[in-house]
């Protein structure tokens, strides 16, 4: 996230190689044309779009500077839902970069943030409470749960979402600097370049437990919290509400964006290349990279021709929209074009289906699974819907 660029050409990576896509917009039979609809503005640099699932309809936006925002029915609520600007650095890649509502919150009252610290960009993941007011949490309340030593200002990640199985995942970039000079990506001694997957509910001295199942769990050979390695940074990574597939968008470094998939089905463990590979290609030429089928290939790849800053999204499945239904949405900071990805009778496949002005920080569904996309820039909220005309 958080770098400019213009765009020109289109590149995909799917299962068989790369397929030129070109200029393949919703015109082309199959996929839909969209539209934007404004619900808010005037936000502080908008990270993250996230629903309570507790019947309120509520959406919770989070501000980079250090506030979340309640959006509901259509107003943005002047008090923030939570201010905790006074002990996060902020700007750049830092800042409020991740906010998650456990199953059944409305019972238990209590949410998790990720965020940068002051005054060493530490990354902490917090458990804060409820005050009296629904609309209200206690800022005092927090409960520090994991605390990362970040060595650079970059790469931090930021996205916590539960998964269908209940636990907390958590989004680790490679710790920063280019082309990861401390090698965080490919270590799984290290929490940094990894998808985490902790067990924040159960308690315990540490704050959490390590799940059955992880797949470096009782071994010497990696940390108990790691549930995938070899990422840069993922930006924005879902759960596909109907089938519980896993989409995570990580960020390139010279050439490539890519999209990350994990089924349902999967027992954990994959390492998704970085920096070994970017995208489908040997990071650096003259390093002896290792045999493609040691990695978890991306599903979908741009080059930075047309982008550099990917923004994952999510699988539509909510009311309406039927052109929508299935296909997973992503988008590129730098340009704003919103791309759709679905996988065919002979694999993967995507197409642009808008160009946008925004500069697409985030997208986030509400409790019904519509839709939503945030302008970094602008501080603009926007629905997405299909365009019937």
């Amino acid at each position: 996230m958080m770098k400019k660029g213009f765009l020109v050409a289109l590149a995909l990576a799917v299962a068989g190689g790369w397929v030129p896509a070109g200029w393949t917009h919703a015109q082309e039979s199959g996929w839909p044309a969209l539209k934007l609809e404004q619900v808010a503005a005037g936000l502080a640099d908008p990270t993250a779009i996230v629903h309570a699932g507790d019947g309120s309809g509520r959406l919770f936006i989070l501000e980079q500077p250090g506030r979340i925002r309640i959006l509901r029915q259509g107003e943005l609520l002047g008090a923030p839902f939570l201010d905790i600007a006074d002990r996060l650095v902020a700007g750049g890649e830092q800042g409020l970069l991740g906010l998650a509502f456990p199953h059944g919150f409305s019972e238990k009252k209590y949410f998790y943030v990720n965020y940068t610290r002051k005054p060493d960009g530490a990354t902490v993941v917090s458990r804060f409470r409820l005050s009296a007011d629904a609309d209200r949490a206690d800022s005092r309340s927090e409960e520090v749960l994991l605390t990362v030593p970040q060595p650079y200002g970059n790469h931090n990640g930021g996205q916590i979402a539960f998964g269908p199985d209940g636990f907390l995942y958590i989004g680790l970039g490679d710790g920063g600097g280019a082309g990861d000079p401390q090698e965080n990506g490919q270590d799984p001694q290290t929490l940094l370049g990894a998808l985490l997957r902790l067990d924040v509910e159960a308690g315990g001295p540490s704050g959490y437990a390590i799940p059955p199942g992880n797949p470096y769990a009782g071994t010497a050979t990696g940390r108990d919290e790691i549930w995938a390695i070899g990422l840069r940074n993922p930006w924005r990574f879902s759960f596909d509400r109907r089938t519980g597939d896993l989409y995570i968008a990580d960020v390139g470094q010279r050439q490539w964006e890519e999209i990350d998939f994990q089924p349902a089905a999967s027992a954990g463990g994959e390492n998704y290349g970085w920096d070994i590979l970017e995208g489908l290609q040997c990071y650096e030429p003259a390093r002896n990279c290792k045999p493609p089928n040691a990695y978890t290939a991306p599903v979908a790849s741009y080059d930075h021709d047309l982008g550099c800053s990917v923004t994952g999204g999510y699988v539509y499945r909510g009311p309406g929209n039927p052109g929508m239904q299935g296909l997973y949405f992503f988008s590129d900071y730098c340009s704003g074009r919103i791309w759709g990805l679905r996988q065919g009778a002979e694999g993967w496949e995507s197409r642009v289906l808008a160009d946008t002005a925004h500069a697409v920080s985030t997208f986030g569904e509400d409790e019904a699974g519509r839709l939503y996309l945030a302008d970094h820039d602008g501080g603009g909220i926007y629905r997405i819907e299909e365009d019937a005309r």
